[in-house]
């Protein structure tokens, strides 16, 4: 059968012309209002954790920058589901650390490798506590000597699947599960920027573990696209 020019070059269009329209959702989330002093971490009768800092730890629940920025924010494009990339996406390290969890709040998709590593030279326990009924069966306790590392994903969406340590009570970890690629965690000074967003009407969902959680509209096209948005603290 003969195939014209044409026949090929219009659907190649219509795709380059669809990469051209995705745009990037980027913004910085603040926060509104006087966050509680992080408390100490007392790390005294633990000497391998002790020794690795120069300076006492503390409680990350709230990390804000000179300008309110909010750090360990987790936007999502709420109305994009079913895009996972799967276990083809770049794995998440979630390594301990000082004993301490790093990165202390993290985001994934569904599918997507995460390989847990002891960097300590001391023993860690990991206790998987997922909450989502699709990811309950993924629930683990396991031992972990310094250089052992594990590899986990989850089949199901889940806010803030937590991972701690027995051993150690302060550590956590807290890791979102998305079901597409279309979400980022906010850095030191509250910036976020979620990549290649196809064209249109999106929601997007911002949510912290203690100031709460947003929405906000916003219409993507060819470029890029800023929303910035404030959360509160909590009134006691």
């Amino acid at each position: 059968m003969k195939i014209n020019s044409w026949q090929l070059i219009v659907p190649a269009l219509a795709a380059g012309l669809q990469t051209v329209l995705a745009g990037d959702i980027t913004g910085t989330i603040t926060l509104n209002g006087t966050p509680p002093e992080p408390a100490i971490i007392d790390m005294a009768n633990f000497a391998a954790c002790s020794a690795q800092h120069a300076e006492p730890v503390k409680t990350m629940f709230y990390v804000v920058g000179p300008n309110k920025g909010l750090k360990d924010v987790v936007v999502v494009v709420k109305d994009i589901t079913g895009k996972s990339a799967g276990a083809s996406a770049e794995p998440l390290v979630l390594d301990q650390k000082g004993c301490e969890y790093i990165p202390y709040v993290s985001a994934v998709q569904t599918g997507q490798k995460i390989v847990i590593k002891n960097s300590d030279p001391t023993l860690h326990n990991v206790h998987i506590m997922p909450a989502a009924e699709g990811n309950s069966s993924r629930a683990k306790n396991l031992a972990q000597s310094q250089g052992d590392s594990f590899d986990w994903s989850f089949p199901a969406p889940e806010e803030f699947l937590k991972i701690k340590c027995d051993v150690h009570a302060w550590m956590f970890s807290y890791v979102t599960v998305v079901d597409s690629p279309y979400f980022a965690v906010t850095g030191k000074d509250g910036s976020f920027k979620i990549a290649n967003v196809p064209p249109g009407k999106h929601t997007i969902e911002i949510m912290h573990r203690k100031a709460g959680k947003i929405t906000k509209d916003v219409e993507v096209a060819d470029g890029s696209v800023t929303v910035d948005a404030a959360l509160e603290v909590p009134a006691k």
